[in-house]
C-alpha cells in the first residue's frame, strides 16, 4: 500500500492510499476535494473509499464533492458520528475491520478530541515493514489534540490503546503542528535530551518546509509528553503522582502556551 501525503489549508494533511495493482485509492480525512481529485487524475486511480476519523470540517470538507465525482465510493466513520459526517454510509465501532485492496485495517474507538473519534490501523504484512496508523487529531507529532468533547480520562484511555502498537508504527497525523508542539514539550520535559535534539532537528526541517509527518510511535513514546504521563519526570514536572491528573495538567498548560 502506497501512501501519498497531500498538504492543504494552512496546516492539514490529507492521506491518499493507493493500490496500484487494482488501480484504486482510498482517502483519509479529505479536508478539500480539489487536491484529492487532482492527485487521483495524476495517479490514474479510482476512489473507492473515504475513511473519516471524526466530524470536524477540516477533515470532512471534501466529502460531498468527492462523492459527486465517485458516487460508488463508500464513506466510513465512527458510529457515534452518525449525522455529523457528510455522506457517511458505514458506522464503525471499536474492533471493527475495514478493507482496502488486499489490506485489512483495524478500527480503534479513541474519544477525547471528540466524543466519536476513531482511528484506522493497517498492520504490517511484511517483516520489517511498519504498520500504518491514521489517528486524525488524537496523537500529533510531539503533541495531542485538544479536548473539545472528551475528558482527560478518555484521552488517556485512547492514547493507551494506541501506545500499545509496535514501536515502528508510522503515525499519519492530520496536522503539521510538530514544531510548536516540541517548543511546548521542552517546557514540561526539560531534561529529556532526545527531545532537545528532536526540537533542533525539526526546527531545521521546518525552515526548509520539510514535512515532519509521518512520525513513528517509538519516537513519540520517548519525546512526546502526552504519551509520557506515567513517567517520573513528567509527574514531577507538573506536581502530580496520578496519571490522568498529570495528563490533564500538561494539556492545560499546552492550551495556554
Amino acid at each position: 500500500m502506497e501512501i501519498i501525503q497531500i498538504p492543504v489549508l494552512s496546516d492539514n494533511y490529507i492521506f491518499l492510499m493507493l493500490d496500484r495493482e487494482q488501480k484504486i485509492a482510498a482517502v483519509v480525512d479529505p479536508a478539500e476535494a480539489a487536491p484529492v481529485l487532482a492527485e487521483l487524475h495524476r495517479q490514474q486511480v479510482e476512489l473507492v473509499a473515504i475513511f473519516n476519523t471524526h466530524h470536524h470540517g477540516d477533515h470532512v470538507g471534501g466529502n460531498k464533492e468527492l462523492i459527486a465525482a465517485y458516487p460508488n465510493l463508500r464513506v466510513y466513520g465512527g458510529a457515534e458520528d452518525r449525522g455529523r459526517i457528510p455522506g457517511q454510509q458505514v458506522y464503525l465501532v471499536d474492533g471493527d475491520r475495514v478493507e482496502f485492496g488486499e489490506r485489512v485495517g483495524e478500527v480503534f474507538f479513541i474519544p477525547g478530541h471528540t466524543r466519536a473519534h476513531i482511528a484506522y490501523y493497517f498492520p504490517s504484512v511484511e517483516n520489517d515493514v511498519p504498520g500504518e496508523l491514521f489517528c486524525g487529531d488524537t496523537i500529533f507529532a510531539g503533541g495531542c489534540g485538544r479536548l473539545f468533547e472528551g475528558t482527560p480520562a478518555q484521552m488517556v484511555g485512547s492514547i493507551t490503546k494506541l501506545r500499545q502498537l509496535p514501536d515502528n508504527t508510522r503515525i499519519w497525523c492530520a496536522h503539521e503542528y510538530t514544531l510548536s508542539n516540541l517548543k511546548f514539550a521542552v517546557t514540561v520535559d526539560p531534561d529529556n535530551q532526545e527531545l532537545q535534539q528532536r526540537l533542533v532537528s525539526v526546527t531545521a526541517e521546518r525552515e526548509r518546509l520539510i514535512p515532519t509527518v509521518p512520525t513513528n510511535l517509538g519516537l513519540e513514546k520517548r519525546t512526546n509528553p502526552f504519551l509520557r504521563w506515567d513517567t517520573a519526570a513528567l509527574q514531577a514536572s507538573v506536581g502530580s503522582h496520578d496519571a490522568i491528573e498529570t495528563f490533564a495538567r500538561i494539556r492545560g498548560r499546552k492550551d495556554q502556551f
